[in-house]
């Protein structure tokens, strides 16, 4: 495993020469709470996603825009507090982006909590009504873990995923209310002691028949970084292989949080044929074929056994996160 763990580092310090640096303002602070993201045509919903974890506590954004062409880099590169770089390598080449950001989390990270985050992922915790993230990372360090895990929640409207009407970037998310709640499964998987927790709604639609197909939902992504650390596959498993002990999957009683997933957005039916050309999101993008023509297809994926989102309390009635005891700032 230590083998290993150099091999990502190399891999991560020699794709450096990918990135082109385009903006980014002031020293960051030492307390700073930063956020790693990749990205690619995410303009409909990176302003929600900024404002969102600005509203947390995020400090300062580094993010890598990989040859968007709907004005994203160009809105990022506004932005006070991201620090921006661009790439037109290859997605798939650098590991789904991976590369890039442990790159960019052991050179910019170190010492930090660092919140790594697709552009489609709403971090979300207990108490996070009245806490920042600042209050729940002392709370982690005064239990000395250097970790937390969480669940990515699957969030879907009720009716076709595009609509009839068009509708504005707002309306568009309001729609994504509802999550599965009672289809999850955990495994562990050595060598790494990773777990794998699959379940949700695209198992339930478009897995049902090869449920080990169906998206891993377990992700690390909130880390107190120290050099040296990496991200094997995603956020879903990381080295050394005890920060993957951090939370074994929804049930687990220990202080953990989750990830709004906001896939399902009328775009998701034209991005799907886009990606199914593109070929840069799966290992085996072949095996994909029939996933992304159901969503071409434009589902409902709505049914009888569908929770609305309420909040973190909705997410942790349901044992998809759990505030492990603690009760939010003191």
């Amino acid at each position: 495993m230590d083998w290993k763990r150099r091999r990502l580092l190399w891999r991560a310090f020699r794709s450096r020469n990918d990135l082109t640096f385009v903006t980014g303002r002031g020293r960051i602070a030492r307390d700073a709470i930063l956020a790693f993201a990749v990205l690619r045509n995410e303009a409909e919903r990176l302003r929600h996603w900024l404002d969102h974890h600005r509203r947390l506590g995020v400090s300062r954004f580094l993010v890598v825009d990989n040859g968007s062409d709907d004005g994203s880099a160009e809105m990022l590169a506004d932005q006070p507090d991201v620090t921006l770089w661009t790439t037109r390598a290859s997605y798939r080449g650098s590991r789904f982006g991976r590369d890039w950001t442990n790159w960019l989390l052991n050179r910019h990270g170190a010492g930090h909590w660092c919140l790594t985050l697709d552009a489609d992922e709403l971090f979300v915790f207990p108490h996070d009504d009245h806490a920042t993230l600042r209050d729940l990372v002392a709370e982690l360090d005064r239990r000395r873990v250097p970790a937390l895990g969480a669940l990515m929640v699957e969030l879907y409207p009720r009716g076709p995923l595009r609509p009839p009407e068009p509708l504005d970037d707002e309306a568009a998310l309001a729609r994504l209310e509802w999550f599965d709640a009672d289809n999850y499964r955990t495994a562990i998987q050595t060598p790494l002691r990773n777990r794998w927790v699959q379940g949700g709604v695209r198992d339930r639609v478009f897995f049902r028949d090869n449920p080990r197909r169906a998206p891993t939902l377990n992700k690390l992504p909130l880390v107190r970084w120290r050099r040296g650390f990496a991200y094997v596959n995603s956020t879903h498993s990381a080295l050394p292989a005890r920060l993957n002990d951090a939370w074994d999957g929804p049930g687990d009683l220990r202080l953990s949080g989750a990830l709004l997933h906001t896939k399902f957005l009328p775009s998701i039916v034209e991005k799907s044929r886009i990606e199914r050309e593109r070929r840069q999101h799966f290992n085996d993008p072949s095996a994909f074929q029939d996933y992304y023509a159901a969503l071409i297809d434009n589902p409902d994926l709505w049914a009888r056994q569908a929770r609305r989102l309420a909040g973190w309390q909705s997410l942790a009635e349901a044992g998809l996160m759990s505030a492990g005891g603690w009760n939010g700032p003191r």
